[in-house]
């Protein structure tokens, strides 16, 4: 289909836009991160403040991205351009913000942080050159580095199921199952091999478009990955002991969890619905007006949010039975775990190994196609290329990118003269390339897109606007009293429409307008370390 010459595609029916977006949340974060996170910070007690976070951040700004998608049927960065020309209040704003932007630049030339105010003098200038639609050019630039270093990892889920058929996973201690994984990450040709190889997988699916390509590859892989949770689940509850990891996941202990704990839970929730990467408002672009995006949103999210807790089952009780740490960190997934399935005893731990590390082949492989489609719709929209040269180009740019992520995971010995560039500029380097990206866009890129994205449409786009835009296929959305929904009246008839006051809409004004963005300030300035807060 050439989408280059107007003719855009779009999806087939509700199933689809949601396997396909509850695809692009549930990957490694939900699958690797969500358990170690949980074991590190209490279990249960975790899981309901992240349940509650997700309520509280999540969503709102999943609506707020799938709206503007679909109402302006444009990439984020053309979605911003198409609204800031029909509103003359986005010029003013946005030059404000450009102005405390340089003013805090200045600051940091003053405290000797030159790299930090070289960076906000950038997107001083992209503010003062392009508005708000500097916030789309961040969405765009945010999924294209992540997906350079997410590559990288997802090349270690493919890297390992071979490895795991082959008997090679059979660890009998902790310190065999670091060696090895030391191996294959520092070793070039494997990890660079892999990380290029994951990326023709994601290359090859939107090669086929939306219809023919994502969304058919989502309607396979998403019940694929639920039937082996499902199964791995199984295996788990079946175990000895496995019920003390049940308990562990479930049963809250609030003793256990700290406000560091809580700012976790919400910065999670934010990574792990991909939100402010433009993925929402690009899915949400190929959306008829016909569908509820308000309920498609919630779907998307209890999918998601699922995913996490299978895994949580799928994980906790294993590990329970075979007397592991449940706190383990990062390196649970490709490193514990292996051991783990080692010990079952029913001698066929390869099998169940391959299983899980094919779970999150999955999972990164559904992700990964839609961080690509963020790029290849921008330069369909922006530049007019036909989809098949912007897929090749695109691919080939974020995997020569994702090559540098994949050299530095050891150490800087490969790309020695990036290193110092970044310490000359920054006057430090913590961790590798692959974590300066990370960091970088986790606790920099991500809420800033975040934070502007609730902003604009919250006060300058307006949240009249946004609610009418929901109104198509939800009708419902701004006239039901909330009260009249819980108690199950709404289709009484009988309250007068002027009494109808706290209804979803207005609540949903509420949080985008003041709440979501205060909760994702509050979060950022904990993780850049600005703000402490007492455990």
């Amino acid at each position: 289909m050439n989408e280059a010459k107007g003719k855009r595609d779009n999806w087939s029916g509700s199933l689809g836009f949601i396997l396909a977006a509850a695809g692009s949340a549930i990957g490694l974060g939900n699958v690797w991160k969500f358990p170690y996170i949980t074991g590190m910070n209490g279990g249960g007690a975790f899981v309901l403040v992240y349940l509650g976070c997700v309520l509280l951040v999540g969503l709102p700004i999943m609506l707020c991205e799938f709206t503007l998608g679909r109402h302006t049927q444009q990439s984020p960065v053309g979605a911003f351009q198409k609204l800031c020309n029909k509103s003359a209040r986005n010029v003013p704003s946005a030059r404000l913000i450009g102005l405390l932007v340089i003013f805090a630049v200045l600051g940091m030339i003053c405290f000797g942080s030159y790299g930090y105010a070289a960076l906000l003098a950038i997107f001083g200038i992209l503010i003062f050159r392009c508005g708000w639609v500097s916030v789309g050019i961040v969405s765009v630039f945010s999924a294209a580095t992540i997906l350079g270093y997410y590559a990288v990892a997802g090349g270690w889920t493919i890297t390992y199921i071979f490895r795991a058929l082959g008997g090679g996973l059979n660890f009998v201690d902790k310190s065999a199952a670091q060696e090895y994984f030391k191996s294959i990450a520092g070793d070039p040709l494997i990890s660079v091999s892999a990380q290029v190889g994951f990326m023709l997988i994601c290359g090859l699916v939107v090669w086929f478009g939306i219809r023919r390509g994502i969304e058919r590859v989502s309607k396979i892989l998403m019940p694929i990955l639920l039937f082996m949770l499902f199964i791995l689940i199984i295996r788990g509850l079946t175990s000895p002991n496995a019920m003390g990891g049940v308990q562990f996941l479930l049963t809250p202990d609030f003793s256990k969890l700290s406000t560091e704990g809580a700012l976790v839970a919400m910065g999670h929730a934010f990574y792990t619905l991909s939100l402010g990467m433009g993925i929402s408002i690009t899915y949400g672009s190929y959306l008829d007006r016909q569908r509820n995006i308000f309920l498609s949103s919630l779907a998307v999210i209890g999918l998601d949010t699922l995913i996490a807790l299978m895994a949580g089952l799928a994980i906790f009780p294993a590990l329970f039975a075979m007397n592991m740490d449940a706190q383990e960190g990062p390196g649970l997934v490709f490193q514990v775990m292996p051991m783990v399935f080692n010990a079952l005893p029913d001698q066929i731990g390869w099998l169940w190994c391959a299983i899980f590390f094919l779970l999150l082949a999955i999972a990164a492989v559904t992700s990964g196609i839609s961080l690509l489609e963020v790029c290849v719709t921008f330069c369909i929209d922006q530049f007019r290329w036909e989809r098949r040269l912007a897929t090749l180009c695109a691919t080939l740019v974020i995997s020569a990118f994702g090559i540098f992520c994949a050299l530095s995971v050891q150490d800087w010995k490969y790309i020695p003269w990036l290193q110092q560039a970044l310490f000359t500029a920054f006057g430090e380097v913590r961790g590798n390339f692959f974590d300066v990206v990370d960091v970088f866009n986790s606790n920099y890129l991500l809420p800033l897109a975040g934070i502007s994205t609730s902003i604009f449409v919250g006060w300058i786009w307006g949240t009249r606007r946004a609610v009418n835009e929901i109104r198509h296929g939800a009708n419902n959305f701004a006239d039901i009293h909330i009260i009249t929904l819980l108690a199950g009246l709404k289709n009484d008839g009988r309250r007068p429409a002027t009494e109808v006051v706290w209804t979803l809409a207005s609540l949903w004004g509420i949080f985008i307008r003041f709440i979501t963005p205060s909760a994702i300030v509050i979060t950022f300035l904990h993780a850049i370390g600005w703000l402490k807060l007492g455990a």
